[in-house]
Parts: structure tokens; C-alpha cells; sequence
């Protein structure tokens, strides 16, 4: 059994099991009950606020990639939501939790998380303290004995190494699974196997050159927030909380799970309340500039993120694997996912998302537990249901 009294663990509750269907929903909104974590705190600053202006956005038409109809409510229901908001230039239009979610709740961000520490990543290069284009064994020298010799700040943010990771997340001796066993959120198969987040991070070797195709890849997430507390001093909970969170105007305190020494799991492991996903994706809408008013990042990591490089788009078809956004890109730790850069994206698997339509002036965010970590059917109704929302505003 895992977790303890604080939060009533069902009792059926495993380390085996606790990321599979039934569990998925309350699991999510319990993390710190079940594993160490460490506060993300939304400091003493004001509370962004959100004016509310509700609209029946739920009954929104949408025309399914099939042809049928269905309406924006219905794909909410289809796609296991625990909760999703909608804004429109910083009021809510929508705020609903089908399951009974709480608002005040800290739902596991999985891969969403990557783009927080892409942002915070962002902070750390307009104040000099980190440069893309420095090698990773210059801020942290033990990578250069591992894969990761040669490769650059660059290539973490873009998912560009040659780094060898598989990311099937069915495949427990896959790298993402054995990660997850490093930090004790899944039972370990080699009981000699790395013990901690880095180590098991200089157990990696690389495939192929570096600066190559995109390739998904959680480890360079997890290379990044390294690269990150080494350039700067601090560890990232503090780090996130001073350069992120305590200035979008969170209404709440996130949280990350925590290594068995305290190392974060940057690449999925955080947990925020739904309203502070808008906060936040609102602060990138308005090119890096809080609802409270605070430059968070410059306009120009914000530009950088929607311009890519010459090759990005590139680097992104040539994807071993099909990405099914056919003319996008993935930069920052953010994903472009159309041809145009109208669009962002963060996600994370079993369905969480953070939607910004800059055309549009919409931000949306949905928090789910999809029974498997991946479904490309409801990812790209969700994504559709989206962007009807915000053809129908604009």
C-alpha cells in the first residue's frame, strides 16, 4: 500500500496501480497525500483576479473528425475531465468540474509541467544566468561523462539531443518507466538500479548527433531543471515559487514530487489548481506579462518560442514518431501545433492541456484522467473542441 491517512487513500490503493483506471481521478488530485513533495509557493503578492462572464460555451457545436456532431460539453464528457476553464482577454466564460473536483484542488499537471520549467528556463536566460547556446557540462560537469556530452541548453529545450529514451509509457523497462521507479512512483524491477532523479539521468547514452530530429523525450525536461538549479543556486520549488508562480498571480500553492533527496520531477511532476493553469497561460498569451502586471519573461523568449529556429519545423516532421500535427513544431517545452504559430500547447498524459489561442485571445485548460496515458482520439477532440471555442468568440 501506498500514501497515509491524510486524504482517505482508497484501500485498494498500490504503487502498482495507482496511475490505471479507477484510481486515475482521485490519485491526481492526491499526490502529495501518496508521495513526498515539496510546496511551490504562490508568495504574499496579490491574486490575479478573474472576472467571470459566464456564456454557454458548453453548448458550442462541434463536428467531430468523423463528421458526427457533438458540442463542446459532450467532448468534455467523452475525454474524462475533471475539471476545464475558459478564458477570453482574462474573463472566465467557462469554469466547470464534472466530477466533483474541487476548484481549490492540486490536480498532477504530468507534462504540462515541462512547459513551467521551460518558462522558468525562459527567466533564468533573460537575467543571464543561463545560455542556450553553453554546453550542459558547463553548468553541470558530470553530464559531460554521459550522453549528454556535447549537447547544449538548445537541445534540452527543444527536445533535440540524440539522447536514447523511449517514452512508451506501457513498456515498464521503457526509460520513462525506469525513471519513474528512480523516484519511487513506481515499483523498481533492478533493485540495483539508480536510487535518485540524476542518477539515473547520467545513466543515459546517446543514439545519434546531437541538434538532430525532435524527438519526445521527458529526460531533457529533467536535464533542464538541473541545468537550471545548478546556473542559479537554488532548487527549483523555491526557484519556480521566485521566478514563476509568486508572479502570475497564482491563487494557490503548487506542489512537485520529490526524489528521495529532494530532487524534483521536472518533467511531470507537478500539481496546480485549475484557475492558476489560466493564470499562467494567460501570463504567455499577453507575451510574458502576468494578469497582476508583472513581466514574468521578455516578450522576446515569448517571440522565440512562436518563431522556432530557421529548422524547427523541420526537425519536427522528421520525428521518428508521428506527432499527428503535421506543419507544427515543438520549442521551449512548448508545442506549435499548427503551421502557423496561432497556437500553443502544453500537455501532459491522460489528458491534461493548457490551449492558448493568440488570434483569439483565448486561453483554456483541462485537467483529466484519461484510463490510458495516451489517446489520440480524445487528444485531438479536445484540441478541436478548442478551437471551435475560440472561432466562435473571435
Amino acid at each position: 500500500m501506498i500514501g497515509g491517512h491524510a486524504g482517505r487513500p482508497p484501500s485498494d490503493l498500490t504503487l502498482d496501480n495507482w496511475q490505471t483506471a479507477p484510481h486515475l481521478s482521485w490519485s491526481f488530485q492526491h499526490i502529495a497525500d501518496l508521495f513526498p513533495t515539496a510546496t511551490i509557493s504562490r508568495g504574499t503578492g496579490p491574486i490575479a483576479p478573474l472576472p467571470t462572464h459566464r456564456s454557454l460555451l458548453a453548448d458550442v457545436a462541434v463536428r467531430l473528425h468523423d463528421g458526427s456532431a457533438s458540442s463542446v460539453g459532450a467532448v468534455m464528457a467523452a475525454t474524462d475531465t475533471d475539471g476545464w476553464i475558459v478564458l477570453h482577454d482574462g474573463r472566465v466564460l467557462a469554469e466547470e468540474y464534472p466530477r466533483g473536483m474541487a476548484p481549490d484542488a492540486c490536480h498532477l499537471l504530468m507534462s504540462v509541467s515541462k512547459s513551467l520549467v521551460g518558462t522558468v528556463a525562459g527567466a533564468l536566460v533573460a537575467t543571464g544566468t543561463l545560455d542556450v547556446d553553453q554546453l550542459l557540462s558547463h553548468y553541470v560537469p558530470a553530464l559531460a561523462g554521459t550522453g549528454y556530452a556535447g549537447a547544449t541548453v538548445r537541445h534540452l529545450l527543444d527536445m533535440r539531443s540524440g539522447i536514447a529514451f523511449s517514452e512508451d509509457y506501457l513498456d515498464l523497462r521503457a526509460e520513462v518507466r525506469r525513471l519513474q521507479q528512480a523516484i519511487g512512483w513506481a515499483p523498481r524491477q533492478d533493485p540495483t538500479g539508480a536510487a535518485t532523479m540524476y542518477d539515473f539521468l547520467l545513466t543515459l547514452r546517446q543514439k545519434s548527433p546531437h541538434g538532430g530530429p525532435f524527438e519526445y523525450r521527458s529526460s531533457e525536461t529533467d536535464v533542464l531543471g538541473w541545468i537550471a538549479e545548478a546556473a542559479s543556486g537554488v532548487r527549483m520549488p523555491e526557484l519556480m515559487s521566485n521566478l514563476l508562480w509568486s508572479r502570475i498571480g497564482a491563487e494557490f500553492d503548487a506542489n512537485i514530487g520529490v526524489d528521495s533527496v529532494g530532487t524534483g520531477m521536472f518533467d511531470g511532476g507537478v500539481s496546480a489548481a485549475l484557475r492558476d493553469l489560466a493564470r499562467f497561460g494567460s501570463m504567455v498569451l499577453n507575451d510574458g506579462t502576468s494578469l497582476t502586471g508583472e513581466q514574468v519573461v521578455p516578450v522576446s523568449w515569448i517571440r522565440d518560442t512562436l518563431a522556432g529556429d530557421a529548422d524547427s519545423r523541420d526537425a519536427f516532421a522528421a520525428c521518428p514518431v508521428d506527432n499527428g500535427m503535421p506543419g507544427g513544431m515543438y520549442r521551449n517545452q512548448f508545442w506549435i501545433p499548427y503551421p502557423d504559430s496561432t497556437v500553443l500547447l502544453c500537455l501532459g498524459i491522460h489528458g491534461q492541456m493548457i490551449y492558448l489561442n493568440r488570434a483569439a485571445r483565448v486561453v483554456a485548460a483541462k485537467l483529466s484522467s484519461w484510463p490510458m496515458p495516451q489517446d489520440p482520439w480524445k487528444l485531438s477532440t479536445t484540441i478541436r473542441a478548442f478551437d471551435v471555442v475560440a472561432a466562435h468568440l473571435r
